[in-house]
């Protein structure tokens, strides 16, 4: 083998084992007989011959020689004594020829100053180095590809642009940050690829990009390239309010919403609809609707769709099940057009275990732990994040990141915060490994939400972060500076699973658990909560949240809507999941769509009617929100009376005109002549009932103005007497002092 490179080098070149092939392929400055000159060396397996163009003189070109029968070429220009511009004309053994520059004569694009960010982990936008990045070097189009894979031996780019040979381009390895990097000229977006790993036992593994922004339609697995930068929003307005704007004295009523099985097109083989066609069908039922937001299960790219979107394999990339990434903006763009916030469900609490994603990334356990005590959620058969590793950690947070600024998302919720928290969650004794100290706590991933939240919140004002957490963990919700976790917001889990447990009781036995129904206002205001009856109470047998009520067919749906009314009335932000509000009888169902017929039957459209008044006058009256987290929101009038089932309490806002007062009669009895307390003297309307008849009720109505009596009732110098519909909750205003 005749050759002026090193036989060393060339020898791993063929082996497809150099960490730095740009130290040897492509064109470098040589001596020769004394003299100046230049080489240029290629690996091209497949090719027969090989011409070097100067891409100045087109005219000028230099044969290469075959160095081996394997593929490797060499030319040695001795009057060219600096480096050039040039192309490679290459020409196969099936007669095919094609021109394209060397991936090998770019210097690296990642600078040291990249590196020594993601190596501190504050290289908050490294989504904008690594993965996938259509751009133009040099004059020359192509596209810059980065992975970390530190334990790597070799890692190509594969794809169909080289026949999926990871002879063909192998990448440099970017010394201690384990970062691999390769500029390809021509090829460009939509093209698809992975990345081939030879692992230091010599396995070859094909993995997609875990910085990639689009992926193929599941099951094919491969990342695409593609361009987010070029969409062009319109939705200035929202993102300066939002910016000036605190969302917890704001009113936030969210939608929750799985986007495949929303709605569907039965027409077309009942397939998905699109980002696009969603943006407008979804939208304008939300705004109409009355909601704030939409939150939608995890749209990041995932295998399975029986796992909702929560086993996710590409974190930078939406779903390709509805469409491109620049539809999903356009979904988001639109939303903010009309005045809808969008929250997305994010899992930075494990990955799953399918061969192309994260598991074992370049043969080791490099985003997972080793021990599977430390690194395996033995219930979901999931790996967990090792966020005791700094380049992992910067991979969720500038996800975190990703999300906001590329898509203007305004909130994430983040999920399994609990079994991120507790390194036993979901282990038997001996199956788990303690902290330093000996205890129960992931030290890491505390300090991963610390870190987390006071980043985002600094960087984007006015966006939520949202805790799924389902301890009694303190100060989930609190600054970080005085030693809480740092999220905006926490669901309240607690409150949910009491008052569901109250709400399946005949009403006959409520009396018996009335502590079930006021319990939460003990603990209201040591979180700032928002009240879900989310999707994980309709699934996997728990029924519909119309299935769970009692009663016959009419108290079902009045069960429901005093449900909800209790629900509005109560301090916190709100959730409801998508067919609560048409009072779905099916348990929900990934693989279809909601019951949309139902709202051809009357119960049906009234409990939507109801629900979209409620929200409207949410939105309307103050009192329901600007104090959802202080005591100086809410006063029980009477929250005893356990006999009747019944409650009653003030809602306040910051002026006292806006004071609300809520009754909820929790049994199928009426009480005509049922006299409460009330805040002051004055005049009260009634400008709410559950127990109207266009909302399917039994018009048990207080229609008239009432005068407060100067009576002592629960505590309160002045009283009202009013009718309490059955089953029903009335809202009423004070209107004249």
């Amino acid at each position: 083998m005749e050759t002026t490179a090193s036989l060393v080098e060339v020898f791993e070149i063929l082996r497809s084992e150099h960490r730095d092939p740009h130290h040897i392929l492509g064109m470098h400055e040589v001596e020769v007989d004394g003299k100046k000159a230049v080489v240029v060396r290629a690996f091209i397996p497949q090719a027969a011959s090989i011409e070097v163009i100067d891409d100045e003189k087109p005219e000028q070109k230099y044969d290469m020689k075959k160095v081996c029968s394997d593929g490797f070429f060499e030319a040695v220009i001795p009057d060219r004594p600096t480096i050039f511009r040039y192309r490679l004309s290459i020409a196969d053994y099936l007669g095919n020829q094609w021109t394209t520059y060397d991936p090998y004569s770019f210097n690296p694009y990642i600078t040291d100053f990249d590196k020594y960010l993601f190596g501190q982990g504050t290289h908050y936008k490294i989504f904008e180095k690594l993965g996938s990045h259509p751009m133009t070097i040099d004059g020359v189009d192509g596209v810059l590809f980065a992975v970390w894979a530190p334990n790597a031996k070799r890692v190509s780019v594969i794809g169909d642009f080289n026949g999926w040979d990871g002879r063909r381009h192998p990448m440099r390895c970017l010394g201690y940050s384990g970062i691999w990097e390769l500029f390809i000229p021509g090829v460009s977006e939509g093209d698809i690829y992975k990345y081939e790993i030879k692992t230091r036992e010599d396995y070859l593994l094909e993995k997609s990009d875990p910085y990639g922004n689009y992926m193929e339609v599941r099951p094919n697995s491969a990342s695409i390239v593609y361009d987010i930068n070029k969409y062009q929003w319109n939705d200035a307005q929202w993102m300066e309010k939002r910016q000036k704007t605190d969302p917890l004295n704001q009113p936030v009523s969210i939608y929750e919403v799985h986007l495949g099985s929303w709605m569907r097109v039965p027409e077309e083989g009942n397939r998905y609809l699109t980002y696009r066609e969603a943006a407008h069908k979804l939208v304008d039922y939300v705004k109409a609707m009355g909601y704030t937001h939409i939150e939608l299960l995890p749209i990041t790219e995932h295998p399975y769709d029986g796992s909702w979107g929560y086993q996710v394999t590409g974190y930078y990339a939406p779903t390709s099940r509805f469409g491109t990434p620049e539809d999903f903006m356009y979904f988001v763009d639109y939303c903010h057009q009309n005045n809808i916030g969008v929250i997305l469900d994010w899992v930075p609490a494990h990955f799953p275990k399918d061969s192309y994603g994260l598991i074992r990334f370049d043969g080791t356990a490099l985003y997972e732990h080793e021990d599977p005590r430390q690194g395996e959620h033995p219930d979901w058969g999931t790996l967990i994040f090792n966020y005791g590793r700094i380049e992992v950690k910067l991979f969720l947070i500038a996800n975190a990141i990703f999300w906001f600024e590329k898509y203007h998302i305004d909130g994430l919720r983040v999920d399994a915060v609990a079994s991120m928290l507790y390194l036993d969650y979901g282990k038997t004794d001996g199956n788990w490994i303690p902290n330093k100290y000996g205890g129960r706590e992931n030290l890491e991933a505390v300090e991963f939400f610390k870190h987390l939240n006071s980043i985002v919140y600094q960087k984007f004002p006015g966006i939520m972060m949202i805790a799924e957490e389902s301890t009694a963990w303190p100060n989930v919700s609190r600054p970080t500076d005085i030693g809480g976790l740092g999220f905006g917001l926490k669901w309240n889990m607690g409150w949910m699973n009491d008052f569901l447990r109250y709400m399946k009781k005949d009403p006959i036995h409520r009396k018996y658990h009335h502590n079930d129904l006021t319990f939460g206002l003990l603990y209201a205001f040591t979180e700032n909560f928002i009240l879900v009856l989310s999707h994980d109470e309709v699934v996997h047998g728990k029924g519909s949240m119309i299935s769970k009520m009692p009663g016959d067919y009419w108290q079902k749906f009045a069960n429901l809507r005093v449900a909800y009314g209790f629900m509005y009335g109560h301090p916190g932000k709100k959730l409801l999941f998508m067919g609560g509000e048409i009072a779905q009888f099916n348990e929900w169902s990934e693989a279809k769509s909601l019951d949309w017929h139902l709202l051809q039957f009357e119960k049906h459209k009234g409990m939507q009617e109801y629900i979209k008044d409620l929200n409207h006058l949410y939105l309307k009256e103050s009192a329901f929100w600007e104090y959802d987290f202080t005591g100086e929101g809410f006063e029980w009038i009477n929250a005893s009376d356990a006999d009747v089932s019944m409650v009653s309490f003030v809602r306040k806002g910051k002026n006292p005109k806006d004071t609300l007062i809520f009754v909820c009669n929790f049994t199928p009895v009426p009480h005509f002549q049922h006299r409460i307390g009330v805040p002051a003297q004055g005049k009260y309307k009634e400008i709410f009932n559950s127990d109207h008849s266009k909302y399917g009720g039994s018009n048990v109505l207080n229609e008239q103005v009432i005068t407060a009596d100067h009576r002592e009732w629960d505590g309160r110098a002045y009283s009202i007497e009013l009718r309490i519909p059955p089953l029903g909750m009335t809202i009423l205003k004070r209107v004249e002092e």
